[in-house]
């Protein structure tokens, strides 16, 4: 007969530090064009950089570690517009944001669905996915969003 299994206690429970949780296993995506269209004029513009961004992105399960994306964008220059410009990357992350939509996503859906407070919200997201992100971070994604249901009266 097979039993549930056993259970085991989080090796990280406890961490105040987010400089002393696992390392990260890394994830190189890229977005690296030498031609991409114009946003304002349409006019096939070349690539004018290379760039490097960091997004933290839910984490493995199975090793108990976090997951960071390396995304390589390029940046193009569009000489009829005179404008420098990124390649979208909005699919992945929104601009100047650290952590990946399904970061973000999950975050909004703990706090406002289930209604949890800011910090277990931030505890959830490391013991389930892997994830650290500050309750003060949390906060900010919710009030932007305008999803925030008031419990208390």
């Amino acid at each position: 007969m097979f039993s549930p299994g056993r259970y085991v206690p989080d090796p990280t429970a406890g961490i105040d530090n987010p400089n002393a949780l696992p390392p990260p296993i890394i994830q190189k995506r890229s977005r690296n064009r030498k031609k991409c269209q114009c946003p304002h004029c349409n006019y096939l513009a070349r690539r004018h950089d290379i760039r490097k961004r960091p997004l933290h992105h839910i984490g493995d399960s199975h090793s108990g570690r976090p997951i960071e994306i390396i995304l390589i964008h390029s940046i193009h220059y569009c000489c009829k517009c005179k404008t420098y410009f990124n390649i979208d990357t909005t699919d992945i992350a929104d601009p100047g944001s650290h952590y990946t939509k399904q970061v973000v996503d999950l975050a909004i859906r703990f706090v406002a669905e289930d209604g949890s407070p800011y910090r277990d919200a931030s505890w959830r997201l490391w013991r389930d996915h892997r994830v650290f992100v500050p309750f003060a971070t949390l906060q900010n994604w919710v009030e932007a969003a305008g999803k925030k249901n008031v419990l208390q009266n």
